[in-house]
């Protein structure tokens, strides 16, 4: 199932919320396109950036880390329990989630 093209934007919710350790956050992307994936505190301000790049069509998935940390995802180690948001962002299409920091 993975290996089909999404027919439209789509922005998971994260898991595990809330998030201990890591977190993994799933979005798929219908056609070629610009792809920004953030993530803001309860005020709306930016903390991270996850994706920032092109994309082809397809199904994609990346780490958000409470503790330590990888290349390949963000780091929120410095970051104080609370309610974050993550936001995708592509064309025309918006889509925000909540997640909950607590170690």
């Amino acid at each position: 199932m993975e290996d089909l093209v999404p027919t439209e934007f789509q922005l998971n919710q994260n898991y595990p919320n809330p998030v201990k350790e890591r977190t993994t956050i799933k979005y798929c992307v219908p056609d070629k396109a610009r792809i920004g994936l953030e993530v803001s505190d309860s005020y709306r301000n930016k903390v991270k950036t996850l994706v920032k790049e092109i994309k082809e069509a397809g199904t994609y998935k990346v780490e958000f880390f409470a503790i330590g940390g990888s290349a390949s995802g963000g780091n929120a180690y410095s970051l104080p329990n609370g309610i974050y948001f993550y936001k995708l962002q592509a064309g025309n299409f918006n889509e925000t989630k909540k997640m909950i920091l607590l170690r």
